[in-house]
């Protein structure tokens, strides 16, 4: 068995490693998940009932949302009971995020959770969110990063590159940025090599050369950057000689893109099914391409339009409850993705089966040059969005190169003043050539199949993804 690099950081203690507490209580989280992810369907929902029954009582007792909502939930009712009672909670959608406001924020978060932080998400909704998390969840997503990488067997010694950063002058070509370690990826656990980032707008041709120079031996990026990079090498003939494994993340992962990075680079690809609002949901089996629900960290319910629970083979709606996250509980909240329930795993392990994920693939926005811009919004984008107007949702729509129209849903009408500033925003987020139209209205409508998508792209001829 190959020896983990065991971060040990007190003076004069080398062997056994006593990492520091950030790495502890990685530890102490890991060596359950190595346990529980073996248990039996029963005795997992038994151990996350008793988590959701103390989620639930911080809840109605803490966050105004759910005083009334979650009032005649009986939390000394047995298993069987509570999973049928937990059944008929209402769902959380984010219209009703939106309007709840610091009505779903906890007013006693215990000490123990630490500090607490703003994110924003919008799936592919156009919905942007801002979601409440702790120090303490943090802790719980460091232990399921280091599943994945100890899963799927990754170096920790070796050479991590990733493209996905997406801010404005962050990590540029030829260079990248470079930081000693795989940071938060390793739990505070274990040494690792450095590693390397670059801006997913970057052009393929260079995003080639850079990978080619670096020669990592993992590559972390989205699924149609891979499929574009790989498709590029393989017309080039370009063959990083240390790349292992490529991550993918934040989309729907096609079987081209898996068939593509093989025939390109002779690698895996990995995915992992996860968003900002609600973290890791699921992992991909180490022994096969379907996916386990990190059931420990979060529950995740499958239901179909009626709301009832899907069994293998079906496809239906996801909600997910954190179950760690008391500074803002997400309980029973729809993510918007659709996914297929699948069978129990022949690798043995319990943790529940999704055999595909639906419904988070990206376009991209193409400018006047024909060069293509990432048009997914970071955290840091939604906020400034959301500070110049009143925002309730989003939509990008292009219908030629180097135009966009972005659409509003506002609760009034859009000032001049409001609308030049955001035209400025789209501007020096993408390019400041970029011709910008903005209009709002007070909903965008879905696509005909149900599906919104925060970009379309109606450029005629342009293949879609």
């Amino acid at each position: 068995m190959e020896d983990l690099p065991f971060d040990s950081p007190l003076e004069g203690v080398a062997w056994p490693a006593l990492p520091g507490a950030r790495g502890m209580a990685a530890a102490a989280i890991l060596f359950q998940l190595e346990r529980s992810q073996w248990w039996s369907e029963d005795r997992l929902w038994h151990h996350q009932a008793r988590q959701l029954r103390l989620l639930v009582d911080h809840a109605r007792r803490t966050v105004p949302y759910y005083h009334e909502r979650l009032a005649d939930l009986d939390l000394a009712a047995g298993d069987d009971a509570f999973r049928d009672a937990w059944r008929g909670l209402p769902i959380l959608d984010r219209e009703a995020v939106q309007a709840a406001g610091d009505g779903l924020i906890s007013t006693e978060l215990p000490k123990s959770h630490g500090r607490t932080a703003a994110i924003y998400s919008s799936g592919s909704t156009g919905k942007p969110v801002r979601v409440i998390r702790t120090e303490l969840w943090n802790t719980y997503w460091r232990a399921i990063t280091v599943r994945d990488h100890l899963w799927h067997g990754r170096n920790f010694a070796g050479t991590l590159a990733a493209i996905r950063e997406s801010g404005p002058g962050k990590a540029p070509y030829p260079d990248g940025d470079r930081a000693p370690r795989w940071g938060g990826a390793s739990g505070g656990l274990f040494r690792t090599g450095p590693s390397f980032s670059l801006n997913v707008t970057t052009p393929v041709a260079q995003q080639a050369e850079w990978l080619m120079r670096l020669d990592p031996d993992y590559l972390l990026t989205h699924p149609s950057v891979a499929e574009r990079l790989a498709r590029y090498c393989l017309d080039q003939g370009l063959r990083p000689g240390r790349l292992r494994q490529v991550e993918t993340i934040a989309e729907v992962l096609r079987p081209r893109v898996r068939e593509l990075c093989r025939a390109a680079w002779g690698v895996p690809v990995v995915d992992m099914y996860s968003t900002r609002d609600a973290g890791y949901i699921a992992l991909q089996c180490p022994e096969n391409e379907t996916y386990h629900v990190q059931g420990e960290t979060t529950l995740v319910e499958v239901v179909d339009a009626a709301g009832r629970p899907c069994g293998p083979g079906e496809v239906g709606n996801v909600l997910v409850t954190p179950l760690h996250n008391l500074a803002m509980p997400l309980i029973r909240y729809t993510l918007g993705d659709v996914a297929e329930v699948g069978p129990p795993c022949p690798c043995g392990r319990g943790l529940p089966v999704l055999t595909r994920i639906l419904g988070r693939r990206q376009n991209m926005l193409v400018l006047a040059d024909g060069t293509e811009r990432w048009p997914l919004l970071s955290t840091k984008d939604l906020g400034a969005l959301t500070s110049l107007v009143p925002l309730q949702r989003y939509q990008f729509v292009q219908r030629r190169a180097g135009a966009v129209d972005l659409r509003l849903a506002l609760p009034r009408a859009i000032t001049a003043a409001e609308e030049a500033a955001v035209a400025d925003w789209v501007r020096g987020k993408f390019d400041p050539a970029l011709a910008v139209t903005v209009t709002a209205q007070a909903d965008l409508a879905p696509a005909p199949s149900g599906k919104f998508e925060d970009f379309v792209c109606e450029i005629p001829d342009r293949p879609r993804p």
